[in-house]
């Protein structure tokens, strides 16, 4: 049942890191025939305002990275980049010659009447291109569903009850889709969708490629997601999550910063979507209705040059000799943290309080600096966070202070980036104890500050020379932990685990701080954000390098809009056509595939239709024709549903066992002889069938099949992937072959294939002087390829007086060996109607008396 989210929404819409060159603009710009553009001279191209030659990137984000402020004499806007914005940063991985457009929302509201001169301001000053959301919608869409719905539930957190977190509203859904069509509509003001990229930035905008790819089939598009994604199991309670997915995947490329959520990704495509995955040459790839949809996995990095700059500030030197005169023979740790409940303050709070407790010498000689940024949210969360991190401080410094040592120090306000910097740079140990966190870049500017500069050295007094130190304590829970491996990780929930987790870093020799801080430092200068920049853009322009070589079509309602893309020559077959050319030939070959072919793969009753049956007949008692049905099915099986079917000819098992007719004998194939190899097989499928819970074995008389469709997805293709490689060390010496399909593990004869079929009974008709001058073989899996080859290979051979017309057609829009494609088991069922209705056009006696009368001639 399709989802109520769906409805209509997009009826709004009208309609390797080496270089890698860029992709040539070779998108011709008039439409032929559907999905093919051909060039015209002259032609004006108004949908896509031009960009020279000059490569444009468009970086869309919820907000613009500038700073804006009334001027106090003639009250006009102001507007200044934020220097310290990541949006900003990532300039730095672009070539000089790279225009960079910025797209999103602005931090203060904008009267309607002033939004005019804005954006032309912004436009002409900025490159940036505001998007202006109605209040009530801007807060509907951000502090609602993205805060109170989504971030919670990316974080782990789900509403089980009303007094913990918010139940899902389908209004601010639609606020939310609502918002992100308008994004879509700002980047279709700019965009010229033969040469620019798109970067869509995090999840305000998930759905926002949708629109974007229904209005430019092939826009060049990437995505990144800076929050974490949740496993399977926790997004799955989202009622929206097919749309989400969907969405995401109308991208290219789709950015992670760790593993682990790429991975929990990956799983919601194949549960949810029945959706697998594969690696090629380093890379992970979705085929996604024809387009691969790239996976990046990069932690995403800090500004070095920004970094240094504050360090160098005359303010971020004094502030260090405050900081440590206040702090004198005091070793400080450092938390700067989100008020927020996923930033583990108060868990950070709890585990001093231990290690205070615990070591009673270090009572006076420690303290913890926690530094506590604005929420980013609002609700009734944030002040329960809030509140018992003050009242945790109270109490620890209640017990444990003294009138002149305070072990914690909280500093709730505006703290300047040189401030940061300086706690940074002197702090023994810094602490980052988020229970769950996207990335969190707090550790890495810490290594940075740890470092210093030749300018800070010089105002602090301490020779350039001198070995740094750093000790980081890191949530195994936030994406930058992977990362670094010399930090001590610690489970945030573990109180016991981080209280002495600190000890250790307080405790520990300079000499192995030394070594932990060079080996931090290396990685962190090494990818910076610039880094990270360069590289998903190279990975974005090699994910579009085929985007001008295939077909496009756009199916698919609302927001399960998807393209899919195929080869340039691959298109739907025309019943009036094919039954045009069937009726104007005389020797026809006709191979169709059973399961998914004239019976649809889903159906519980496996025999085919009384319609089915009717038209079997008809066509092959045509004496122009022969028929066969090509199935991976049993001979037993096959023989009784096709029983009425006299003269259709049946391939089972892939061609092992084979019979022209009814009243023919079965012939075995010779290749297939030797089946000793089941009884080693057997066992091995087996085990592997009692490890997997709904998982069988089918036992053909040539081939066995292990099914695992009905066993959990992932565990199923994880088992399927091992039993393979198994099997593959098992029977290779042995006359068998291991295939896979889907959801299935096939072992079968070496050398038995539907592709030998068609070449077995196309020889034989020429050889008994009946040379085909039609050919049609109509399938919907992997095994049907071989076929369509084989029918190529044969037909082409120079032997043959004349090529026949070949029909070579896949059911399904997918790649395929196939230049012809039907939608579905209908789709064929209509055109054997067509064909049928063809062959019995005429009264039989009649066409006797005419076959005999060309005879006689």
């Amino acid at each position: 049942m399709a989802s109520r989210s769906c409805a209509n929404f997009l009826h709004l819409v009208s309609g390797d890191l080496l270089d890698i060159p860029q992709t040539p603009r070779s998108l011709p710009r008039v439409m032929t025939v559907p999905g093919i553009i051909s060039d015209a001279d002259g032609y004006d191209d108004s949908d896509a305002s031009s960009s020279g030659s000059r490569e444009r990137k468009i970086i869309v984000a919820n907000m613009l990275p500038l700073l804006a402020k009334r001027d106090a004499e003639n009250g006009k806007w102001c507007f200044s980049f934020d220097e310290d914005l990541l949006l900003l940063h990532l300039k730095d991985g672009f070539s000089s010659e790279t225009e960079v457009i910025y797209v999103g929302c602005l931090k203060v509201d904008i009267d309607a009447s002033e939004q005019d001169e804005v954006s032309k301001k912004l436009w002409d000053d900025f490159n940036c291109i505001p998007t202006f959301l109605p209040h009530d919608l801007q807060k509907k869409f951000y502090l609602g569903f993205c805060k109170q719905q989504l971030w919670p539930l990316f974080h782990y957190m789900l509403p089980m009850c009303p007094d913990h977190g918010d139940r899902f509203d389908r209004s601010l859904w639609r606020a939310y889709v609502s918002a992100n069509k308008i994004f879509a509509d700002k980047v279709m003001e700019v965009i010229n969708p033969d040469d620019d990229y798109v970067w869509v930035q995090d999840y305000h905008l998930m759905v926002l490629p949708t629109f974007l790819r229904k209005r430019f089939n092939r826009i060049k598009l990437g995505f990144f997601l800076h929050s974490p994604f949740p496993s399977s199991e926790i997004y799955r309670t989202l009622p929206v999550r097919d749309e989400i997915l969907r969405g995401i995947l109308n991208c290219d490329l789709i950015g992670f910063h760790t593993f682990d959520y790429a991975r929990h990704f990956l799983s919601c495509c194949s549960r949810m979507l029945g959706l697998d995955y594969e690696s090629k040459r380093g890379h992970i790839g979705l085929d996604y209705f024809g387009r691969t949809v790239y996976i990046k996995i990069l932690p995403v990095g800090v500004h070095m040059g920004r970094l240094e700059s504050v360090l160098n500030l005359p303010l971020t030197a004094a502030k260090v000799k405050e900081i440590q005169k206040q702090f004198d023979g005091k070793k400080i740790i450092l938390g700067i943290d989100d008020m927020d409940i996923f930033k583990g303050i108060s868990l950070k709070l709890l585990a001093m309080e231990l290690l205070l407790q615990q070591h009673p010498e270090l009572q006076g000689k420690v303290v913890l600096v926690q530094i506590v940024n604005p929420a980013r949210g609002l609700g009734k969360d944030v002040q329960e966070a809030k509140k018992e991190t003050y009242l945790t401080a109270k109490r620890i410094n209640e017990v444990y202070g003294s009138p002149n040592y305070e072990p914690v120090i909280l500093i709730d306000r505006h703290v300047p980036r040189y401030e940061k910097s300086a706690y940074y740079a002197v702090a023994e140990c810094c602490i980052v104890n988020a229970v769950r966190d996207g990335m969190n870049l707090v550790a890495y500017k810490y290594i940075v500050c740890r470092q210093g500069t030749p300018i800070m050295d010089e105002a602090v007094g301490r020779d350039k020379d001198s070995p740094r130190t750093s000790m980081l304590v890191v949530s195994e829970f936030i994406g930058c932990s992977p990362s670094l491996s010399g930090a001590i990780r610690i489970n945030p929930w573990d109180v016991d685990a981080v209280a002495d987790a600190l000890t250790s870093a307080l405790i520990m020799c300079d000499s192995e701080k030394q070594l932990r801080h060079e080996k931090h430092y290396r990685y962190v200068s090494t990818h910076d954000v610039a880094y990270w920049a360069r590289s998903f853009s190279q990975d974005l322009e090699r994910a579009c390098r085929d985007h001008y070589s295939k077909r496009c079509w756009g199916i698919g309602l609302g927001l399960g809009f998807r393209v899919v893309s195929l080869s340039p020559s691959f298109r739907r077959l025309s019943i009036d056509h094919i039954v045009s050319a069937y009726r104007r030939t005389n020797r026809r070959a006709i191979f169709l595939d059973y399961d998914g072919t004239v019976v649809p793969e889903t159906s519980i009753v496996k025999s085919p239709s009384a319609e089915v049956i009717s038209v079997l007949k008809t066509l092959c008692s045509d004496p122009k024709n022969t028929v066969f049905i090509v199935s991976g099915r049993g001979r037993h099986s096959l023989s009784e549903w096709l029983a009425p079917c006299e003269k259709l000819g049946i391939a089972a098992e892939h061609g092992y066992f084979l019979r022209w007719s009814k009243t023919s004998e079965w012939e075995t194939s010779p290749l297939g002889a030797d089946l000793e190899w089941k009884r080693i097989v057997e066992p091995i499928m087996r085990l592997y069938t009692e490890a997997t819970d709904g998982s069988n074995i089918e036992v053909k008389e040539s081939a066995l099949v292990w099914h695992h469709q009905d066993a959990d997805p992932d565990f199923g293709s994880c088992q399927a992937k091992e039993l393979l490689d198994h099997l593959e060390n098992v029977v290779a010496n042995e006359p068998a072959v291991v295939k896979r399909g889907q959801d299935i593990v096939e072992v079968k004869p070496q050398g038995v294939s539907k592709g030998l079929v068609a070449e077995k009974v196309l020889s034989r008709m020429v050889n008994d002087e009946m040379v085909p001058d039609f050919v049609m073989c109509v399938g919907d899996d992997r095994s049907d390829e071989d076929m369509f080859e084989s029918i190529l290979r044969t037909v082409s051979d120079p032997s043959l007086p004349a090529a026949p017309e070949i029909y070579a057609c896949t059911v399904g829009r997918k790649p395929s060996k196939a230049k012809y494609y039907l939608d579905d088991v209908a789709d064929v069922v209509k055109l054997l109607q067509g064909l049928s209705t063809a062959s019995s056009s005429k009264p039989r006696f009649l066409e006797q008396n005419r076959v005999s009368f060309e005879s006689a001639v």
